[in-house]
């Protein structure tokens, strides 16, 4: 116990480090919720499923990997693009979409347009605190700062937009409107891989030009999201 206590606590800091960011901004939406509180086996559940769509995405990712370093030189300039938009952006909204549908479309609480936010940025969350666990983990807590202001919210951002449309799509589907229910599926997962994939491409290019432009996405990202939290919030209605 003399040397499993100090272990225990260092991984504990670690794992505090990756997870809290993420803690705050689903606590964040969570009192947004104001018309219905989802039950909390519904929001535990959400954010396996985003353990589960990081595990997919890695699977993916790897393969994504061996396809494009066999046919692209990373020192190309279209290199991080085409990785970050075409396999990393598709891939990772793609299995976050997948599992947020399965656990929440047939779900009986899930009748108010809000929820769709809670529901979109619950699985992202969950993806987001487990890959900021491996990230610590791998690389040590110099990376949960920048983590923390960036990458975690970062995925909120992009499942607010992915959760806005999810709840149009669910309203369409509740009024017959079925293909308009798909249209809005369907722009809602565009928007996330859209915005995930510029954010990753400019984070990486790592030229100044491409620096100042990610820190101007950045903010003006964040300024729109939860500028659409607060509204969506206060025009909460049924579905």
């Amino acid at each position: 116990m003399i040397f499993f206590s100090p272990i225990m606590s260092i991984l504990g800091i670690y794992v505090l480090a990756a997870v809290l960011p993420a803690f705050f901004l689903l606590r964040y939406i969570y009192k947004m919720d104001t018309v219905e509180k989802e039950p909390p086996y519904l929001l535990w559940s959400l954010l396996l499923a985003g353990v589960l769509a990081a595990l997919a995405s890695i699977v993916l990712e790897n393969i994504g990997s061996v396809v494009i370093n066999s046919t692209l030189d990373n020192s190309d300039p279209y290199y991080y693009i085409i990785f970050f938009f075409l396999f990393v952006a598709v891939v990772e909204e793609g299995t976050k979409l997948f599992f947020l549908k399965r656990r929440s479309w047939r779900d009986p609480n899930f009748n108010f347009m809000f929820d769709g936010i809670v529901y979109s940025v619950f699985v992202s969350l969950g993806f987001a605190a487990f890959e900021n666990i491996k990230y610590v983990f791998t690389y040590g807590l110099s990376v949960a700062m920048p983590r923390a202001l960036l990458a975690v919210p970062g995925h909120l951002g992009f499942a607010v937009f992915m959760g806005v449309f999810y709840g149009r799509a669910k309203l369409c589907e509740s009024r017959g409107h079925y293909f308009a229910s798909k249209v809005n599926m369907a722009m809602g997962y565009a928007a996330a891989v859209f915005l995930h994939g510029f954010y990753d491409s400019c984070c990486m290019i790592g030229t100044r030009q491409a620096t100042t432009v990610f820190v101007v996405f950045v903010v003006v990202m964040y300024f729109i999201v939860f500028h659409m939290i607060k509204r969506a919030s206060s025009k909460d209605r049924p579905v």
